[in-house]
């Protein structure tokens, strides 16, 4: 049976990977999407400070990937605070398909991985109808977020990295997901509120954000309550996994996100005249794509004034501060990996299953069978789908941890 459920998503996620590009490609009569860099509507107020986090601070139509696809859309600012407790600035994206909903419509928080170092690779750039070497991190997650649509919930996918794209930065992911909940919450025209069931759902970089929202929002954000979480492709481990992907540009991106988002680690002290000029300077404006292309055989100790950086105090401290587990979520959680994840080592995702067993969580953890980090996204996407349709219904979930 399950070959069979992953030969129909890797089906989908095929005819998607060849038709919604074609798509995108086409000639469309429309103005050209500027980079948030150069849309006003990123731009902070200066009044920032003054509002509360979560607060709606604007908004505006949009449509879906600039094409005439019949989902209600809008893009929202928003005020969130940053992992060094600076008011920032995020935008979401909400969708609402035209499907009737008796009750309060469930809303699904969907986190796309943002792999990049800068705003012109945010989702909502992409979601928007703007064109870069990155859509594919959009593309590829489009067919569990029109699912979603299908089934009737609305979908909230917010900038979570912030205008900053601090990438591998826990705090800062969790609290702009929390945050972009409570102002599509205000928004009247999406038609949710807080009497709205909220579920969230990641994978890879975005499993991160998630797991790291479920975390903070007991402190941080009380007044948003998960009815569940998914999540799969767990970055866990950073330094391990730093280390599986060096000689890509994953490795890269974890270096100079780390880099810029921890100073007090003094890592980019670690990084020679070439790591400096090349990298910082550079390429910080990239993404990850854009970096791949540049870099096809980088190894990180060609930038380094020190052998072995990946072991290095300083980058291990800088990995720690953002490392999953400290906390577990008081939401039932379905998280899934699988044990031949080429990118993301699965003995990481064990640890972490394990710490939140150990503080009490609530969780289904399924050690996946589908080879592969992009087949486990595919061939485990039902599981996590219906999870979250279960948890919306009112359906208990199995007590205690399940791990299998």
């Amino acid at each position: 049976m399950w070959w069979r459920i992953g030969r129909q998503w890797l089906a989908i996620l095929a005819l998607t990977g060849i038709m919604l590009p074609a798509a995108l490609s086409m000639p469309v009569a429309r103005a050209a999407v500027p980079p948030p860099g150069d849309d006003p509507f990123y731009a902070a107020p200066t009044d920032l400070a003054s509002h509360p986090n979560g607060a709606l601070l604007g908004s505006r139509t949009i449509t879906l990937l600039g094409l005439p696809i019949p989902v209600a859309a809008w893009q929202l600012r928003y005020r969130t605070t940053d992992s060094g407790e600076r008011p920032q600035l995020n935008v979401t994206t909400v969708l609402v398909p035209p499907i009737p909903w008796t009750g309060p419509r469930p809303v699904l928080s969907y986190q796309v991985p943002e792999n990049s170092l800068d705003t012109q690779c945010a989702p909502s750039f992409m979601l928007r109808g703007g064109r870069n070497t990155d859509i594919a991190s959009t593309v590829q997650d489009m067919p569990f977020i029109v699912e979603a649509l299908r089934r009737g919930w609305a979908v909230v996918v917010s900038d979570y990295e912030g205008p900053q794209s601090r990438l591998f930065d826990g705090v800062t992911s969790g609290r702009g997901v929390l945050d972009g909940i409570r102002a599509a919450r205000s928004f009247p025209p999406a038609g949710i509120d807080t009497s709205s069931p909220i579920g969230a759902w990641g994978y890879s970089s975005g499993a991160f954000a998630t797991l790291w929202a479920t975390q903070l929002r007991r402190e941080y954000a009380p007044d948003v309550r998960f009815a569940g979480t998914s999540a799969g492709g767990i970055p866990t481990d950073i330094p391990t996994m730093a280390q599986r992907a060096d000689g890509a540009v994953g490795a890269l991106l974890i270096l100079l996100g780390l880099a810029r988002n921890e100073p007090d680690s003094r890592l980019a002290d670690l990084l020679n005249d070439r790591g400096r000029r090349a990298l910082l300077a550079a390429d910080t404006s990239a993404c990850g794509a854009d970096l791949a292309q540049k870099y096809p055989d980088v190894h990180l100790d060609d930038f380094a004034e020190v052998p072995n950086l990946l072991a290095h105090p300083a980058f291990r401290s800088a990995a720690t501060h953002n490392e999953l587990g400290s906390t577990a979520p008081d939401t039932p959680l379905y998280l899934y990996h699988s044990v031949t994840d080429e990118k993301i080592p699965v003995a990481g995702y064990t640890a972490l299953v394990d710490a939140y067993c150990a503080q009490g969580a609530t969780l289904t953890a399924t050690h996946s069978q589908f080879p592969t980090h992009i087949g486990a996204a595919a061939g485990e996407a039902f599981g996590g789908m219906n999870f979250l349709a279960d948890r919306f219904s009112g359906t208990p979930p199995a007590p205690g941890c399940v791990v299998q």
